[in-house]
């Protein structure tokens, strides 16, 4: 008799913002097949990732916990797959798992994919067109064509080979849109004749915030020739340059979702005509936000909403009502345990999320989270010039700590950067444009979250950055 688990197909693109969705009131693209997802399931409208950057949520959402206990602090720790991850959880009760797509998460020896019966992935970023792929016993190959369109139909084919007698796992993770953005050819002449709206945010002053976000190093300006596939027309003012700049990567960008809501809305067809529906579970998701202009960057990483924000859509009818949302403050270290539970496996230590299962019947536990823990880790090299820090998110408000730590190798200082603070009312100030951090009136809102702040660090066990020594040395990860 068939086991009656349900089946679950994760889909994962990179860097895809939420304000790159339909469904999420986009104003740059449309995406109706990722706005089916949202017709038939729920819109999760307040996930976060607890650190926005690759691959460090990307452990994070295996494993179910924060990455100061699974060890992927930045891009320059690689993951060691030896530890509790779901995938082999999940495994080990009795699912058929297969991985397909974008790892990002070292490789070789302790570092390849564990907990899968089978898995295709591009080396690091990989690439878009004709890309390698790396397989188990150190195999590699070359597929010709796009890869959204490939990784999709690996993950296709497998399904169709499984045992239909055994649920499945099968996580489709995608390249798109990642920076370099080069597009299928079928859209490379998408939006060319379109103007696509700016965010309002673009010309961002930086005036009442941090020296941090004055001293990033991912504006539009920053771009190379290469990103942008060609050379700034000369004789522009500043701000048409900008705005050149703005146009040229927007698009690149969007052609890239273009091909990314395609294959879902192909996933999607493939699940109806199969008969598949009822039985599985469908995510999809990004491993963090990214700012598409928003204060003219082009990047992650800051603890700022375009960057913070993940976009979380959810299909399982027969638990799922068609259409619901859910404001309830969800983090990508709950992912794991939500699968977890919908797969009737027992969860293990070290795990520290909590299952979305209660939310996708729209019966939020009374205790359900108020406010979100996340931490930024400084790159060694100083990538991006994006400082190091911490904060504290609730449905009102958002304190930011960049705590004192030297930039490293390429760094622009020789000595640890100044301890800085900002506070946030986003019901105010939802674009986040002036800090009020030391404005007397919001006295007692800064000291009620700096002890938040503290309270949820040590709740999951982390260690406060002037006590933490990988927050300080010049060569910490």
């Amino acid at each position: 008799m068939a086991d009656r688990r349900p089946n679950i197909v994760f889909v994962m693109a990179d860097d895809h913002a939420a304000h790159a969705i339909g469904a999420y009131g986009s104003r740059i693209n449309e995406t109706p097949g990722i706005d089916r997802l949202a017709r038939e399931g729920m819109r999760f409208d307040a996930c976060f990732c607890t650190n926005s950057i690759c691959s460090p949520s990307r452990a994070t959402i295996l494993t179910g916990t924060y990455n100061h206990v699974n060890g992927v602090t930045t891009l320059a720790t690689p993951f060691d797959a030896r530890q509790p991850a779901f995938p082999g959880m999940l495994r080990d009760a009795g699912y058929q798992t297969a991985l397909f797509g974008k790892w990002h998460l070292g490789h070789g020896g302790n570092h390849d994919p564990a907990g899968f019966d089978a898995w295709s992935v591009l080396p690091d970023q990989g690439a878009y067109h004709d890309p390698t792929f790396l397989e188990a016993g150190g195999r590699s190959l070359v597929r010709e064509g796009y890869a959204t369109d490939l990784i999709t139909e690996l993950g296709l084919d497998w399904i169709d080979a499984r045992d239909a007698d055994r649920p499945f796992l099968v996580m489709i993770q995608h390249k798109a849109p990642h920076r370099a953005w080069e597009p299928a050819r079928r859209h490379a002449d998408l939006y060319r004749d379109a103007e696509i709206p700016e965010p309002a945010t673009l010309r961002d002053d930086y005036v009442g915030r941090s020296t941090a976000a004055v001293e990033a190093r991912m504006r539009l300006s920053d771009l190379t020739t290469d990103d942008l596939k060609g050379l700034v027309p000369p004789g522009l003012t500043d701000d048409e340059e900008l705005r050149w700049r703005y146009q040229r990567y927007i698009k690149a960008y969007l052609r890239c979702v273009t091909a990314l809501d395609e294959n879902v809305s192909r996933l999607l067809r493939f699940l109806d005509d199969r008969d598949l529906v009822d039985d599985t579970v469908v995510v999809y998701t990004s491993d963090q936000g990214f700012f598409l202009g928003a204060h003219g960057w082009y990047d992650k990483r800051f603890m700022y909403e375009e960057s913070l924000r993940m976009p979380l859509l959810v299909r399982y009818p027969p638990e799922v009502g068609p259409g619901t949302t859910s404001d309830a403050i969800v983090l990508n270290v709950d992912f794991a345990q939500t699968f977890c539970d919908l797969a009737g496996v027992e969860p293990t230590r070290p795990m520290q999320g909590r299952s979305l299962r209660p939310l996708l019947r729209e019966a939020a536990p009374d205790d359900w989270r108020r406010s979100m823990y996340y931490r930024y880790w400084m790159h060694a090299d100083g990538s991006h010039g994006v400082w190091a820090h911490r904060g504290v998110r609730t449905d009102r408000y958002k304190l930011v700590h960049y705590y004192s730590q030297a930039l490293g190798q390429q760094g622009a200082r020789d000595e640890p950067h100044p301890e800085e603070w900002e506070l946030f009312d986003l019901v105010a100030d939802p674009f986040e444009l002036r800090s009020l951090h030391d404005d007397p009136a919001h006295r007692g809102t800064v000291s009620g979250l700096r002890v938040e702040l503290d309270r949820l660090s040590a709740e999951v066990g982390d260690v406060a950055p002037d006590q933490d020594p990988r927050a300080e040395r010049r060569d910490a990860p």
